[in-house]
Parts: C-alpha cells; structure tokens; sequence
C-alpha cells in the first residue's frame, strides 16, 4: 500500500486514520444481503518509512447452486488511491484498464442493506465482475492500492480490519498476512498490537517484518501493526528514480519524494493564541457526538496557555457565544467557559454561515504576532443560513479577509453525512485542512490535533532547490508543519546529480529555515516505481482542489477534469472521475454457460436477460438463455435513438444454455440504444443507456 500525508486536500482524497475497512465482499444481491463466500484472503503489505503498498487478495467460491452475476465491492480506506485490480475466473486472470468514467455504484439486487453499508463504509470501490461466475467456480480477486500510513511523534500504525462477521459469520480456510517495512531511520520498534496469531517477527534497525496466519477460523479479529521510528533521528529522507523517457507518458524526467521532520530545537518559547472553538450543536449532533465534542472543548480549554486569548461560538438555527470578544485565559475564564460548555445541548438547525459571521469578527482586534486559530467541528450539511456552498464559502473568505489577519481554520466533519467539499475548500482557502472522523473518533482525534498545533516548526512554508531542473512539486502549497508532524513533497527532475534543498516558512512570527541535500539518480531503482504513484496521486489531489472551487460547467473545470483523467490513466491511479473497467480483450467474445433450472423456467425457447452493466461505458454484455435450436448463430442488431443500424454482431450458437456477447461501444456517442436479438425464429428486443 502506498501511504502519504498532505494538509490541503481534496474531500475525495482526504487522509484521515485508518478506520474500518477490511476484505472485499463478492456481491451477488445487495439487497437481501447474498453474497459469495469468502473461503480465504491473502494481506501484503509493503511500506517505505510510511510509504505503503498494499495487494489484498480475496478468494471467492460461488456455492449459490446457479451461475451468477457479481459485483466486488471493497472498502477503500480514506486517503487510499486504487492502482490495480486483477480477477481470475474459470483459469484465466484478466487486469481490469482505468476507464474514464466515474465508478458504477449499482449494484446486484438494487439498493444495500444496512450491514453492507455499514461494511463498505464512506468509499467503497465497485467493480463488475464481466460476464457470469459459475456455480461451485472459484472467483479470486486483487486489489492494489496506495496511502500514507499515519505519523505522530515518531509512532505509525498500520490497520487492516480484517472482521467479516457483518458479511458472513463462517470460518474460512486461510487468513494469511505479511507485513514488510523498510526504512531509512532506524525502526526502533515494531510489534503486532492486534491478538492474530503471530507466526514471526523480525528488525534490524532498517528492515522489519511481521508473518500472521490463521487457517479454518472466523475472520473476525482486525490487524493492527505500530512501529516506532527514532525520535533523535530528524531530518530530510529522499527518495528517486529516474524511468526511461520511452517508458512514460510524457517528458518531465525522473521521480523524487522525500519526507521531511525538522528538528524544532529546544526552544522553550510559547506561542501566545487567540483561538475560538466552533462548536455545532444542532439536533444531528445528539448521543455520543455531543457528548464526544463537548469533552474535546473541555480538553481544549483545560490545556490553553497563561496569555492565551479564547472564546467559544456554538450554534443550532441559533447562534450563541461563550462571550463577545476573545477573552484573556485564567482560571476565572477557565472555569466559567467549562461552566458554558457544560450546559451545551443539541438540537434544530444547522446554521453555518450565522456561526462564522459571529466568530470571526472577534478576531478583528487580532494580529499576526500571535496564532489566530478557529476550529470547527460540525456533522452535517447547511439547513440554515447560507446552504449553497460557493455563498458559503464567499461569506466565510471575505469574513475573514476583513480582519486583515491570518487566521489558521481547521475543520473537523463528523459522520457520513458532512459536505466534504464544503469543509476541505473552507479550511484550504484559509490556511488550514480539514479531518473527517467517525462518530467513535471525536474526542480522541480532536485532543490529538490539538497538542500538535500547540507547537508550530513551519508555518507558510515553501520550498526553493538548488537546481532549475526540478518542477511539478506537490502538494501546492505545502502543509503547516508542527512538532511531532512530517511533510512529504514530490516532484520532478530532468537533470540528475546532488540536490540542495531549502524549507522556509514562520513559526506564526518567528522566520524560520532549514537547509538539506539528496541526490537524484541517473537511473531506474526498482525499489521506489512506487514513486509514479505517489507524484500522480498528489498532483491529481492539487488539480482536484482547483477543480471543485469552480463551477463543474465552466471550460476551466472542464479542463482541468480532463488533466485528471489523462493523469489517472497514464499513471494507472484511480480518481473520482475514473474507475476500473471490463478489458477490451474481451469485447465481442462469447460466453456459453448451463442455466440453472429457475431461469429455464419460461415460454418458449428463448429468454432475453438483458445487457449488464446498464448504464455501461464503454462495454456491456447481452446475455440470453437458450432451451432448444438448431440454428447455428443469433444476430443482434444495435440501433442509435433515431433507429439507425449503427452495429451487427453475430453470435454463434452451440445448443442450449446461456450465452453472453460482449458490445464495445467506444467509438459511439452518449444516449440510449435499442438492440434486437434475432434467432431466425424468434426476434427478442430491449433498450440500453451508453453514459460517457
């Protein structure tokens, strides 16, 4: 699995931790919750610092007693990109191509159920499994996806959920899982936190390993690895490649990334803040979330600073504030904002916009000698006040403008049901990011966010090289960076050779550089191609924050989706506007396979099924059951809207059963399309919908 971090990000690639996400799910009715079994799975992980690979095989039998049409849905982790996905069926494997179209999220059986949905979680990948699994077949299927393992304070975990139980409470033949991390800092240490079986362990300093296997047992116990990187050991790591010109999709020379943790010193000076927490209390935030926001405001405000100026703004369709100014932090305001916090319940409306028109003139007496920050912590949409997001995020940037200060927003959403866009554009517009949580994670995360930004090391940070062959750097800006945290940059070369490399940036109010040198290589290392993925995914995440502050029909979003998808493509990483499609090696190929005794269950000797996917782009598959014939092929005819014949496959018939024929549409436009089916005795007609 490939990991790494960014602070502005897109919502649909927004890193958080690890939250449940597991094996894949072969699904054959989403509905009535029918799935295939799951006899085994097969978990490797490859991680570089923090820099993972993660291939996650699924085995699959379909003990259903019919053939089946199935699709694979796997629980994507936040923050992770999809590189590759290859299925095997009846002998073959076959690597599924990155489509320029959006994902299918249709699914087998219509609408999910609540514990599939609650499975799959917030980003699940779909894919259609071309054509039908057979009954007592073997469908095996591997997904290969990259992220950021999530660093604080030298520690990383690694988390793969591995509890099926909410899809099938059975043992299965084999839970295999290895883990492999390599390093440039010393690996302190490294231990298996979860109780799976463990079968070894192994560091020397920079390679370590863990084996965990479990045979004819009920998945149902999550992995969880944590290593330890030295602490004393702070710096800049480099990493690069250099790819054969004739090997890529265009011309911009080899790969670096490095990851940098500048020492802060031992200076022991504190940073005075003025600081407002925003806190929603409407009616969705009831139960735990409520209580879970008002303990991280009671964190918050037990850990401010002598000097430090606070206030705190909640809202429902209401506005309120714990007083009308920033006031200064002692144990009278101490308590007494406690006292407020205390007495805060849920219920109405959610009234963003009247919140920030409230908090943010607050900061109008403010300057930029001190660390003005707001965090905003919410669950759910605008129902009240501004609701359209470009208004509301006008309304929030000119506020702020207005106080000519420099105010660090950091938003936090909460749930499934937050406008990710929303908050991600809120806080990158303003000098911060935004986290989304589940409702368990509230109080943990939010605590831990604030110690970091406790203690600044690079505010406003950038980057300057000793050489003019470098370009296409990401993320653009870069990240704030505070004790404990690290910033991964990648880019470009077209020269190589020794580098240096110089971060700038403030502590709030205090300039503040560090110096560094690596080296760019001349030639391909086979041990980072993983560096492709990882400058494609960050520059699509940077196009992909220009593109959702635009209206999606202007020419210059349109552009810019189409940079994404020529990116996601070229470089095989998945983006919201591409998804895993069927190969065109199988276009117009035919399937032949015994219906089961239901769907020889019908008049006649001919059944039409339809054609699957539908909408489809740009291939789907015509399928149909014969009982009896001694006709030698069928025809299927495909005509445009106005009725013109625009294609003519033949299929050729071998007795009875059932038939799938593959139609590629790729050379045709968008709109619906009638086909007819003609077995010389019968002629069999139905209507399909090309989406491109």
């Amino acid at each position: 699995m490939l990991c790494f971090s960014r602070a502005l990000i897109v919502a649909a690639l927004l890193l958080t931790s690890s939250s449940a996400y597991s094996n894949g799910v072969g699904v054959v009715n989403a509905s009535t919750g029918i799935y295939l079994k799951l006899t085994s799975s097969n978990i490797e992980t490859s991680v570089e610092m923090q820099v993972c690979v993660t291939k996650a095989t699924q085995y699959f039998l379909n003990n259903l007693g019919s053939n089946r049409i199935v699709s694979y849905a796997f629980p994507l982790p936040d923050g992770a990109s999809a590189t590759e996905l290859k299925w095997k069926l009846d002998g073959a494997w076959h690597t599924a191509p990155i489509s320029p179209n959006p994902q299918d999220t249709s699914l087998p059986g219509g609408t999910m159920n609540q514990n599939l949905r609650s499975y799959l979680g917030a980003k699940p990948l779909f894919f259609s499994i071309p054509g039908y699994v057979r009954t007592d077949s073997l469908l095996i299927v591997q997904l290969t996806y990259v992220q950021l393992l999530k660093y604080d304070f030298g520690s990383v975990y690694f988390d793969y959920p591995n509890d099926y139980r909410l899809i099938q409470n059975q043992t299965i033949e084999a839970q295999e899982f290895s883990f492999t991390l390599s390093s440039q800092r010393t690996i302190d240490s490294i231990r298996l936190v979860s109780s799976n079986p463990l079968i070894s362990i192994s560091n020397n300093g920079n390679v370590a390993t863990i084996v965990s296997n479990q045979y004819t047992a009920v998945p149902s116990v999550n992995y969880r690895v944590k290593y330890s990187l030295n602490l004393n050991q702070l710096g800049l790591y480099s990493y690069s490649t250099r790819i054969p010109d004739s090997q890529l999709p265009d011309s911009l020379g080899g790969f670096f990334l490095f990851i940098a943790e500048p020492n802060p010193g031992s200076s022991g000076d504190v940073i005075k803040k003025v600081f407002t927490l925003i806190l929603d209390r409407s009616g969705s935030m009831s139960g735990t979330k409520i209580i879970q926001a008002k303990n991280s405001a009671t964190f918050i405000i037990n850990n401010l600073n002598q000097g430090d100026k606070f206030n705190i703004v909640d809202f429902e369709t209401n506005v309120y504030a714990f007083r009308n100014r920033h006031v200064l932090y002692n144990a009278q305001s101490r308590d007494s904002a406690l006292l407020y916090v205390q007495n805060i319940s849920a219920g109405g409306l959610t009234n963003i916009s009247g919140a920030f028109s409230t908090a943010v003139p607050h900061f109008n007496i403010a300057n930029d000698s001190t660390a003005n920050i707001i965090i905003f912590l919410t669950d759910g949409l605008p129902t009240a006040g501004i609701t359209e997001r470009t208004a509301l995020l006008n309304h929030i940037r000119t506020l702020i403008q207005s106080t000519e200060t420099m105010i660090y927003l950091y938003s936090f959403g909460i749930g499934t049901d937050v406008d990710q866009q929303l908050l991600t554009l809120m806080s990158s517009q303003n000098n911060g990011f935004a986290e989304f949580l589940l409702n368990d994670q509230v109080e943990a995360r939010i605590t831990n966010f604030y110690l970091r930004i406790r203690n600044p090391v690079l505010l406003s940070p950038a980057v300057t090289f000793s050489s003019p062959f470098i370009s296409n750097v990401y993320p653009n800006p870069l990240p704030n960076l505070y004790i404990g945290q690290q910033m991964t940059v990648s880019g470009r070369y077209t020269e190589s050779g020794p580098l240096n490399v110089v971060l700038s940036g403030r502590a709030f109010n205090h300039p503040v550089s560090y110096n560094y040198s690596f080296n760019r290589l001349d030639t391909p290392d086979v041990r980072y191609q993983f560096l492709t993925k990882i400058w494609a995914k960050q520059k699509i995440e940077n196009l992909l924050v220009q593109y959702y502050s635009l209206n999606p029909n202007s020419p210059e979003a349109l552009a810019l989706k189409q940079q994404i998808i020529a990116l996601s493509i070229a470089y095989g990483v998945i983006s919201p506007f591409t998804s895993f499609g069927p190969p065109t090696s199988v276009s117009n190929s035919e399937a032949e396979f015994e219906p089961s005794s239901e769907e020889l269950n019908f008049a006649g000797n001919y059944k039409l099924l339809g054609n699957y996917p539908n909408p489809f782009n740009p291939t789907t598959v015509i399928t149909f059951i014969v009982k009896e014939t001694t006709a030698q092929k069928a025809v299927i005819r495909i005509y445009n809207s106005l009725g013109v014949l625009v294609d003519v496959i033949d299929a050729k018939l071998n007795g009875s059963g059932r038939y799938g024929i593959t139609w590629n549409a790729a050379q045709y436009p968008t709109g619906v399309y009638f086909y007819s089916v003609d077995f010389g005795d019968d002629v069999l007609h139905s209507k399909m919908l090309l989406i491109k």
